[in-house]
């Protein structure tokens, strides 16, 4: 398993870090970090003194406008140094210039939170960090050396050049436990992770809404050509067919057979007006949920009580999900509840659609037995709601679902 920070490596294998690459690219980030926040420091204090100063005349301004934007320079240097001890990379969180040119550049950025985020972490970085850093390596190496020669001064004291060893071998887990913190501490400030992965989530979701978002336009699409299209066309078939059994003797085979293709036409027109409602009901686009639901609840195989009260239409996209909740939670009614009452209620309240669906059956509904729970949790999860379900073996089960209506 290759790790992805020094503070990563060393809390997972601790003898194996001695062998690794770590400890020297902890030191190298350290000393990196003392180096420059050194320089960086003397830089803004000497170029605070200066624009304090020469406040009074024009020259002063540009100097502290620059004081401000340094984080701007010291940051993205840090975003690389980094990578030296946490090898995921720390995106860059300014934006584009609203326009072109240095002056377009510096309004944009003076505008944006993280330019005075990073000038707050530069002022830490200036006043504290790289001192942590000076003392740290100190401790770790200059000290165990000291301790070592301590008897080239004074020859009794020969003792400590096993104390100056001991410490000498763990100053590379010292240097890496602090390169380690020092990291975790500057992504923290600069751009934490579980921002990162906030945003990552954010897209997944907004890619999974789309999706369905397109699934449902596209279920749409072919309910309206089965409509308009097919079944319109075997209507007429039907007609064509009526027509032509009247200019037939009554008795006649041909007669016979007409009045068998009438029969086969009609039921393959009711079989096709079932499926485009399966695909996606007309109702619920015409009509909204509650029709719907009265259409489902009247071709179910069970009695269905339905209360549905709401005072505007939804929109389209949870009215769909709330639909197909409601016609998974009546198959699975039928297929294996064994009830023989099923009741819907639904109401929204302030921006938020709360339906329940109930049944008197012998209960034990779970996603794991394969009744359709699952496909139905992720719809409810694209919409952003919440799906609860409570079926106690030998029953009642009650699903109640939250829609928010966005």
């Amino acid at each position: 398993m290759r790790h992805r920070t020094a503070w990563q490596a060393l809390g997972q294998n601790p003898l194996k870090v001695l062998g690794s690459g770590w400890p020297w690219r902890s030191f190298a980030y350290l000393l990196s970090g003392v180096v420059f926040g050194a320089v960086a420091g003397a830089v803004l204090v000497v170029a605070l003194v200066a624009g304090a100063v020469s406040l009074v005349v024009l020259v002063g301004v540009p100097i502290l406008l620059g004081v401000a934007l340094s984080g701007v320079a010291v940051t993205r240097f840090e975003r690389w140094r980094l990578r030296l001890v946490d090898l995921d990379p720390v995106p860059d969180p300014h934006r584009a210039p609203e326009r072109a040119g240095l002056l377009g550049w510096v309004r944009t950025r003076l505008r944006e939170p993280a330019t005075w985020r990073e000038l707050g972490f530069t002022a830490v970085s200036a006043t504290a960090l790289w001192w942590m850093d000076f003392l740290v390596l100190g401790f770790a190496l200059v000290v165990p050396v000291l301790v070592i020669m301590s008897p080239l001064d004074d020859p009794g004291a020969w003792p400590l050049v096993i104390v100056g060893l001991c410490l000498l071998a763990a100053a590379p887990y010292t240097i890496t436990a602090w390169a380690g913190a020092r990291a975790a501490v500057t992504r923290l400030m600069l751009a934490p992770r579980d921002s990162e992965l906030g945003r990552e989530l954010t897209d997944v979701r907004a890619s999974r809404a789309r999706l369905v978002d397109a699934f449902d336009a596209e279920r749409r699409r072919i309910e309206r050509d089965l409509h308009d299209g097919a079944q319109q066309r075997l209507v007429s078939l039907n007609v064509m067919l009526g027509l032509a059994a009247l200019d037939t003797e009554p008795d006649s085979p041909l007669a016979g057979r007409l009045a068998k293709a009438q029969e086969q036409v009609a039921l393959a027109v009711d079989e096709l007006r079932e499926l485009s409602r399966g695909v996606h009901p007309k109702a619920l686009t015409d009509h909204g949920l509650a029709a719907a639901v009265e259409n489902l609840a009247g071709r179910s195989a069970l009695p269905v009580t339905v209360d549905i009260r709401l005072p505007r239409r939804l929109p389209l996209s949870v009215e769909t999900a709330a639909y197909f909740v409601i016609a998974e939670a009546l198959t699975n009614a039928v297929k294996h509840s064994k009830a023989t009452r099923v009741e819907v209620h639904a109401r929204l309240y302030t921006d938020v659609l709360a339906l329940s669906v109930s049944d008197d059956g012998i209960g034990g509904a779970a996603p794991e037995a394969g009744t359709g729970l699952v496909g139905l949790a992720d719809r409810v999860a694209v919409a952003d709601g919440r799906l609860r379900i409570s079926s106690p073996q030998g029953g009642p089960t009650l699903m109640h679902v939250e829609l928010p209506c966005h």
